[in-house]
């Protein structure tokens, strides 16, 4: 394997990772909910809440894996999102850790729309 077809598929990979890694990373914040110490059916409607997020995520991962321009509005629009939002409650810190890696995936989904033929093509 030449090192023009490494980083033709680290490029194409990459974004979709690092998704499925920042889900794993939200979804993390979910747990919170067993602290609560409720009933089954009070920790279970609680844990679906908070796992809403991680379902967008993927939902727009979905999306992106087929079609590499809706990765790249939607990621960096759902980290605005997540600023306007925010805004003014949190360390700056926070916002850097939710919104910088949906503005990287934004980037990542463009470069891989951008450069999408020379991505797929064998050899």
């Amino acid at each position: 394997m030449t090192l023009l077809q490494v980083q033709r598929r680290g490029l194409f990979w990459a974004p979709r990772a690092l998704c499925l890694l920042f889900a794993v990373f939200i979804s993390l914040f979910a747990l919170d909910v067993f602290d609560e110490h409720n009933g089954f059916w009070d920790t279970a409607l609680a844990l679906a809440i908070h796992l809403i997020p991680t379902g967008i995520l993927l939902g727009l991962l979905a999306l992106a894996w087929r079609w590499e321009w809706t990765g790249a509005l939607l990621f960096p629009a759902l980290g605005v999102l997540y600023l306007v939002q925010a805004w003014g409650r949190f360390h700056w810190s926070a916002y850097a850790v939710i919104s910088g890696p949906l503005f990287l995936l934004g980037a990542l989904f463009l470069l891989n729309w951008m450069y999408r033929a020379e991505l797929r093509a064998k050899g």
